[in-house]
């Protein structure tokens, strides 16, 4: 897979900076679930871009030592054509994702980028729409 050549990319400067997660929801069979924020559950999530690759990390705010702690962590090579979005997940601690593209629509609207698209890995029975919403942070 490609990557955006260089920082010089009008559609990767775009994107470069670190976003906050406001807002997710996962649609699967036609049911919707409100992944972020989850009541009772407090976490937080960034998404940081730089000219090729990208990187995201979510974790509990009660660091690790609550019920159910969470940590996730990614990352990997993207592409981007203004509104077509492909990732490449290089990296992630749930291991069985790894090396797989995901293609989403992103739409940017001042500081808030909207992330939309389906994750399908047949292998893991994984078939779902995400809808994510950003704000950038820097």
């Amino acid at each position: 897979m490609k990557t955006v050549p260089d920082s010089t990319s009008t559609q990767a400067n775009v994107l470069t900076g670190t976003y906050k997660l406001v807002s997710g929801k996962l649609i699967k069979q036609g049911d919707t679930t409100s992944t972020y924020p989850v009541d009772g559950k407090p976490t937080e999530m960034i998404k940081i871009f730089n000219a090729s690759h990208f990187a995201f990390f979510n974790h509990d705010l009660d660091h690790g030592k609550g019920k159910d702690p969470v940590f996730t962590g990614g990352g990997g090579t993207y592409t981007f054509d203004g509104k077509q979005y492909t990732e490449h997940l290089m990296y992630l601690n749930h291991r069985d994702w790894e090396g797989k593209d995901f293609h989403f629509n992103l739409t940017i609207k001042g500081d808030t980028l909207i992330q939309q698209g389906f994750e399908k890995i047949e292998n893991l029975n994984i078939n779902q729409e995400i809808i994510e919403i950003y704000v950038k942070q820097h």
